[in-house]
């Protein structure tokens, strides 16, 4: 049975942690975007994000963030949420579920704790600013 399973690899979709001004803050903050660098349109989109992970020797972890999008066109970037510098210390974790057509995908995308910093930025497609990358391949 589990060998008629196909489960569909997730390609040219990623995410990326952007370092951006905010005037809300008065100052600099990272943002994290979905990427859809493919072809195909996705709909249907829901991220649920959360951190964990040790600070002082004590495990720490947030709270479970939800955030759903009816369309996300080809070739575009969305931002799904601000990541406070309190939290750069612990493994931040994004599942992604989505449809292309009829078919479900998903993918879980971890920025490991302190790789979100200015020395792992490069180039994001898409959004052509500096940025840390998860789970492009």
């Amino acid at each position: 049975m589990r060998k008629d399973i196909t489960i569909p690899e997730v390609k040219n979709v990623f995410m990326a942690a952007v370092k951006e001004w905010s005037d809300d803050f008065l100052g600099n903050i990272w943002n994290v975007y979905l990427i859809n660098d493919s072809d195909d349109d996705l709909h249907d989109l829901m991220v649920v994000s959360k951190a964990f992970g040790t600070l002082n020797g004590e495990m720490r972890k947030t709270s479970l963030m939800r955030h759903a999008l009816v369309e996300m066109p080809a070739v575009s970037a969305v931002k799904i949420e601000m990541i406070e510098d309190s939290v750069l210390a612990l493994n931040n974790e994004f599942m992604l579920t989505f449809f292309i057509g009829n078919t479900l995908y998903d993918r879980k995308y971890i920025f490991i704790a302190n790789s979100i910093n200015d020395g792992n930025a490069q180039e994001v497609p898409v959004l052509f600013k500096d940025g840390v990358i998860t789970g492009r391949d």
